[in-house]
């Protein structure tokens, strides 16, 4: 059976993830269109793909954005024990309870679990096809240490929505203007001391830094093995991303398709939105078998 609440599209549901925890998902789109698979990076939630699934969707596929166990709307693991294992098989088993398989579209932490279940040795992939949003299976460190400072900068919270308005225009100072404290109320939480925290589980940060990076060469021989159309989007001032690690992975993955966005950082889907969902809709209308009648 479907483990999937159904409600009407755009609405939100849940999926039980194989160990029973219950992960936050949306759905646009035509219930009866190919389905475009977003999962987000590390520290982010469904609302990062808003602005590009709501294109899409218009495009004509249905969309299916999720938030991670421990992020945003889903569950956190009770015990604070979270291992990547865990993410793979929850992106494993929303892939596999779509009505065909999906395009994944994975940022950051996104596309690495996408890496490793498509390049799985013992079973197939779930997906179509691949699109791998500023992440290869080797990254820059220093990119990385910095999203993990931000997200363990602040343990005392915010006193109101304006002062993590502040915080996050400091670290994404590449973004014309800063959003407002009141578009950042569903990516906080307020504790019982009143004050208000980011939306993520302290408890992963130590746990998918230190895992992330004792899998790295496991994720490079996943690369190897994986044989479905693959595109790889890179931002030009990525930190995460650079033209080194492009062109091993290039190497790894000869058939891939790659698009550079130079104006684009890491955080490529907020910096150039218009362009990721053009790179997107290119890459997805040029698979086999796309169906008829998506709009161009």
């Amino acid at each position: 059976m479907d483990s999937i609440t159904r409600h009407t599209a755009s609405q939100p549901q849940h999926f039980i993830a194989p160990d029973g925890l219950s992960l936050a998902v949306e759905r646009c789109g035509a219930a009866a269109a190919p389905v475009l698979l977003f999962a987000h990076g590390f520290g982010q939630t469904r609302q990062a793909w808003r602005g590009a699934t709501h294109k899409l969707a218009a495009a004509g596929w249905q969309c299916v954005s999720f938030d991670a166990r421990g992020h945003g709307d889903s569950e956190r693991v009770a015990d604070g024990r979270y291992h990547l294992a865990q993410f793979i098989e929850d992106l494993r088993a929303l892939a596999s309870a779509q009505p065909s398989p999906p395009v994944l579209i994975g940022a950051s932490m996104g596309g690495l679990l996408g890496i490793a279940v498509a390049g799985d040795a013992q079973r197939p992939a779930p997906f179509s096809a691949l699109a791998l949003v500023d992440i290869t299976p080797r990254w820059e460190a220093a990119g990385v240490a910095r999203i993990l400072d931000f997200m363990r900068a602040y343990p005392q919270g915010f006193a109101d929505h304006d002062a993590a308005a502040v915080a996050v225009a400091a670290y994404l100072p590449q973004r014309s203007g800063r959003k407002g404290g009141e578009r950042l109320r569903a990516l906080l939480r307020r504790g019982a001391d009143g004050r208000l925290r980011w939306h993520w589980d302290p408890a992963m940060l130590d746990v998918v830094e230190n895992e992330g990076r004792a899998q790295q060469q496991a994720l490079l021989e996943a690369t190897r093995r994986i044989r479905l159309p693959t595109l790889l989007v890179s931002g030009g001032l990525s930190d995460v991303v650079s033209a080194t690690t492009v062109d091993e992975f290039m190497q790894l993955l000869p058939g891939a398709v790659h698009v550079n966005v130079p104006g684009a950082t890491h955080m490529l889907a907020g910096d150039a939105n218009d362009a990721f969902v053009t790179a997107i809709a290119d890459f997805v209308r040029a698979l086999p078998r796309t169906p008829a009648g998506v709009e161009s």
